[in-house]
């Protein structure tokens, strides 16, 4: 499955839909990089686009986060804020789950913007 990285243009759900029809159908795995304010959407796994935007945009491992996309869905169903990567204990967020509300609301800002 193709992996894109999305950061000075928006992508399309029609194109997310693309990506999403090689490997889940209707979900999408996305990674942010909150600094950054890019993702990488497609892919197997969530640590294989982490790794990616780390290799080619220079992001931190402290500053991405794994999500999911599900595109028939709208509001807070969009965004699933589930992701092995996202166990950062040092970070204060011992779960799968991204915990803190800021971190969740930055990346929904970062969502809105890209994903037309």
């Amino acid at each position: 499955m193709e992996t894109k990285i999305v950061k000075d243009g928006a992508i399309t759900l029609r194109e997310l839909r693309t990506l999403a029809h090689e490997q889940y159908g209707d979900i999408i795995k996305a990674v942010v990089d909150v600094e950054q304010g890019i993702m990488g959407v497609g892919g197997e796994l969530h640590v294989d686009i982490q790794s990616l935007l780390i290799d080619r945009e220079h992001s931190h491992g402290d500053a991405t986060w794994g999500i999911n996309l599900y595109l028939d869905k709208t509001g807070d169903d969009f965004i699933e804020f589930d992701s092995m990567i996202n166990l950062k204990p040092l970070l204060g967020n011992r779960t799968r789950d991204i915990e803190s509300e800021e971190i969740q609301e930055t990346i929904r800002g970062i969502i809105a913007r890209l994903v037309r």
